[in-house]
């Protein structure tokens, strides 16, 4: 690809962002706009904005990347990050929505009036997003790497910058006209060049992508405790994502709230379509980059390989803005959701103590991403899923359908959690890849039951301190007539 298209085509998506992110300062005024962006999305600009965040450096290149490496047996990645949609859409969003937060650590101290627990909570929240946002930054370094020759932390380094502009500059207001825009720039940088690769392909005679499903590169298939571990951690580690969470914050109530996540399922649904078709055709028609230790570069490289030209640059270049615009969604995303619970947690919760945390919640990912290598980038978002569902969800499916669930229940569930999980992932990078045995290496389906276990468990031992205004909060979440009457 030629390298000043690259740079062009980051340019492009940069200045794009920035001056969308602009337009939203110029109506960002107060402290809701900056938190939830005074709770006004409508549903379809919501659910776009939920796209553009979701759909990070994982879904983008890393899905691809498998389905290269694996065939089908990849596609688990796909299916469990809509299926978690689907979980957020029957017990999560509609209650979350009427609890009337600002942040996940909002409504656990509210549901469990403990102190303790929002600290425990906030917590886990900021180490949930550090890790996912390292990822990011590793695609962004990859990408700059590959298109441009330029170094990777060109790339990480650009990134957060244009991300602390934005969302230093208007907070929740302005990345939701940002990850809006980011969505369908994503959809169209992967259909076009697709639709064109299939053109010359089936002009060419060549066979059909549906036989590089069983093309070997030399990968061996997942076992099925792995594959069931791996839907176990996408299933519920989307339920406790903290920049997803927050967005249905924003939505005016919580029937709006579910009819977001029903336009957001359609919404992944399509778009997952697009890097399984360009994995099964790198399957075909470049399987090198499958043993050359490169297969999450395949979207980015494969519109050069099949079409080449002017055309396959031109093409290429498009590639290249759709894969930033989802490292700038997502840590756009994330860096919202962390900056607001540093804010209210340590500085305030003032627009001030916002924009500072902000800075904050971005550049310690960075200094990570910098002195770590990039991973299989689906691989290490899938691990940081493992992580949320065991450290996050059980306490925010239990305290939203469970009258039983008590603050120490929560605290003992969130820290055995995060501590089996946490250690399963430490291990499995000093043992390496080769050496480390699959219940290490997809550790959520045995870390999720215990966390649930150990909630249930410690809050039944303790049921003394359930709270006596359960019944008046139980009725707040699930009753739509009766709004939550706790804005700040």
């Amino acid at each position: 690809m030629n390298p000043a298209l690259g740079l062009a085509a980051f340019a492009a998506v940069s200045l794009a962002t920035v001056v969308i992110g602009f337009y939203g300062l110029r109506i960002s005024r107060t402290t809701g706009d900056f938190y939830v962006a005074s709770r006004t999305v409508r549903p379809w600009w919501n659910a776009s904005a939920i796209g553009g965040e979701y759909l990070s450096a994982a879904s983008f290149l890393g899905v691809a990347g498998l389905v290269l490496l694996s065939g089908t047996d990849a596609l688990w990645f796909p299916v469990g990050f809509t299926a978690g949609y689907l979980m957020l859409l029957l017990f999560v969003a509609a209650p979350l929505r009427r609890s009337g937060a600002y942040t996940i650590p909002d409504f656990t101290e509210a549901r469990l009036e403990s102190r303790a627990v929002r600290r425990v909570t906030s917590v886990v929240v900021v180490l949930v997003g550090w890790l996912y946002i390292v990822p990011q930054l590793h695609g962004a370094g990859l990408a700059i790497r590959i298109t441009t020759g330029l170094p990777a932390w060109v790339g990480q380094v650009a990134v957060v910058a244009v991300v602390c502009v934005t969302v230093v500059a208007g907070g929740m207001r302005s990345i939701t006209f940002v990850q809006a825009f980011q969505y369908w720039l994503k959809l169209t940088a992967l259909a076009v060049p697709l639709l064109f690769i299939f053109f010359v392909l089936a002009g060419t005679g060549a066979p059909a992508v549906a036989d590089a499903a069983v093309n070997p590169t030399g990968v061996s298939p997942a076992g099925p405790y792995q594959s069931i571990s791996l839907f176990v951690a996408l299933l519920f580690g989307t339920l406790g994502l903290p920049h997803v969470l927050v967005r249905f914050y924003t939505n005016p109530d919580g029937q709006s709230a579910r009819r977001t996540t029903l336009i957001v399922l359609g919404l992944l649904s399509v778009f997952y379509l697009f890097p399984t078709a360009y994995g099964l055709t790198g399957r075909m028609f470049a399987p090198e980059l499958a043993r050359s230790g490169h297969a999450d570069a395949l979207v980015l490289l494969l519109p050069g390989r099949i079409i080449g030209g002017t055309a396959g640059d031109l093409l290429s270049a498009l590639v290249v803005a759709g894969a930033f615009a989802a490292f700038l969604s997502t840590t756009s995303g994330l860096v919202v959701s962390l900056a607001g619970v540093i804010s209210q947690d340590v500085l305030g919760g003032s627009v001030r103590g916002f924009r500072l945390a902000a800075l904050v919640s971005a550049i310690v990912p960075l200094g990570f991403a910098v002195m770590t290598e990039s991973m299989a980038l689906a691989g290490t978002v899938g691990l940081v899923f493992a992580f949320t569902a065991s450290a996050i969800c059980p306490v925010l499916l239990l305290g939203i359908w469970w009258r039983g669930l008590t603050d120490a229940g929560a605290i003992a569930g969130m820290v055995t959690g995060g501590v089996l999980c946490g250690g399963a992932m430490v291990a499995g990078s000093l043992l390496g890849a080769a050496g480390t045995p699959p219940w290490l290496a997809q550790p959520a389906a045995w870390t999720v039951p215990a966390a649930f276990a150990v909630v249930i468990l410690v809050s039944r031992a303790t049921k003394s301190r359930v709270p006596r205004t359960i019944t008046r909060l139980m009725t707040r979440l699930h009753s739509p007539e009766r709004p939550l009457a706790t804005e700040r």
